[in-house]
């Protein structure tokens, strides 16, 4: 009534009616917002939570206490009304990756301890799981298989290369990162894995039982001529060794000129990569990284055992990260031909950072650059012969015209 009489006065007797009509909604308002907040109050919501969520607060940042209520009061709600029962540590983990999913960076992320240890036994040199090698479309985003080791649960499953994992468990992989992929195949705690994949267009139902997998990440033969070739599947802990071995033993065999195919390799790691180019470039810079402040890391080649045959590179769309860092050092030290299709396109490096618990989280943190300063990122590497692999008709052989293309420069 106080507030009523202080209006009354100031808009004057003449006024009074027209006064009369707006007090009436002020109150109406402030009857309506003294029932949002005795709801909010009801539902354990204090004020300043309130506030946050339903006029919005542009001071919160993930540290803030406004947050920190707004937590809570989440928390709360789920304790008091939700009707099934709630696995605590689930709800806490999925906070935290959903905190690093804010960036909105695919290659950022955060795994718990376990999903950790699953996706560092891959990039070891050996894991338990199905035994193969996935890439991701940058299109379509659908995960497909590039690659199955010889003699792996995979192969003898009947897993082509080519076919495109759908689902995992009944799982729609739609959406899902790459990495997420491997880790819902690994973490699986059955000795065996369902997957639904799509071959021709058809559906394809199988049941993958794991095992403990050695990964051969590079293979190779002797073609006609005295051409060497090496693929190389990934870059990881144990791609050097492997790499020098085929080398070697191509040597051996009286080897004149070479093809390294890193077609659909999804890359690795980055002192994976170097330490193999170290085996055959000539002394020099490899790829160099600079972070958001502007530091600059190099990465050299020690020019130790230069390679002294003919050098042909196979790259396509699916040649990525530490496979375009190859291609592209090999391309700006003008050490052999590149051939294919553009690479895909990743010219940024992540780095894992640990927690106390065991968790971590993995960041982009700088961009990499090659020899010649070109940051590939969202651009690729071009090759310097453009060859097309184009998928026979039905009832047709295929041909591999990108490795004839390189026979034939080898020639």
């Amino acid at each position: 009534m106080e507030r009523l009489q202080k209006t009354e006065k100031s808009f004057g007797a003449s006024n009074y009616g027209a006064a009369m009509s707006k007090n009436k909604r002020y109150l109406f308002i402030g009857m309506i917002a003294g029932i949002i907040l005795t709801l909010a109050g009801s539902w354990g919501i204090d004020f300043l939570a309130a506030r946050g969520m339903l006029f919005g607060n542009d001071n919160v940042t993930p540290g803030s206490k406004v947050t920190q209520k707004k937590i809570e009061s989440i928390d709360t709600l789920i304790q008091d009304y939700y009707l099934y029962d709630v696995d605590e540590t689930k709800l806490t983990e999925s906070m935290y990756a959903g905190l690093v999913n804010g960036i909105d960076d695919p290659y950022s992320c955060y795994y718990t301890k376990e999903e950790y240890e699953i996706v560092n036994e891959s990039t070891e040199g050996h894991y338990k799981g199905i035994g193969v090698v996935m890439i991701q479309s940058k299109e379509t985003g659908a995960v497909s298989v590039a690659h199955c080791y010889e003699g792996s649960p995979a192969q003898e499953a009947g897993i082509l290369e080519g076919d495109i994992i759908f689902k995992v468990d009944g799982t729609s992989l739609d959406g899902v990162e790459l990495g997420d992929v491997s880790v819902m195949i690994k973490s699986n705690a059955q000795d065996t894995v369902h997957l639904t994949l799509l071959r021709n267009g058809e559906e394809i139902e199988l049941d993958v039982t794991k095992a403990s997998i050695e990964i051969p990440v590079v293979t190779c033969e002797m073609l006609s001529d005295q051409k060497g070739y090496i693929s190389i599947h990934q870059f990881t802990a144990a791609t050097a060794h492997q790499f020098q071995q085929a080398y070697q033993e191509l040597n051996e065999q009286g080897m004149k000129s070479l093809i390294v195919d890193l077609r659909n390799n999804p890359g690795g790691l980055l002192s994976g990569v170097c330490d193999t180019l170290d085996l055959f470039m000539p002394k020099g810079l490899l790829v160099y990284t600079e972070d958001k402040y502007g530091n600059r890391a190099e990465y050299n080649s020690k020019g130790k055992t230069p390679m002294e045959v003919s050098l042909v590179v196979l790259i396509n769309e699916n040649s990525a990260s530490a496979a375009e860092i190859f291609a592209g050092a090999v391309k700006d030290h003008e050490m052999g031909t590149l051939v294919g299709t553009t690479t895909f396109g990743k010219g940024i490096v992540q780095k894992i950072f640990n927690l106390t618990d065991g968790s971590v989280v993995k960041l982009t943190i700088s961009s990499y650059f090659t020899p010649n300063g070109v940051n590939i990122h969202g651009k690729g590497i071009e090759p310097d012969v453009a060859v097309e692999n184009v998928m026979p008709a039905e009832g047709e052989e295929a041909v591999d015209a990108q490795l004839e293309k390189a026979i034939e420069i080898l020639n």
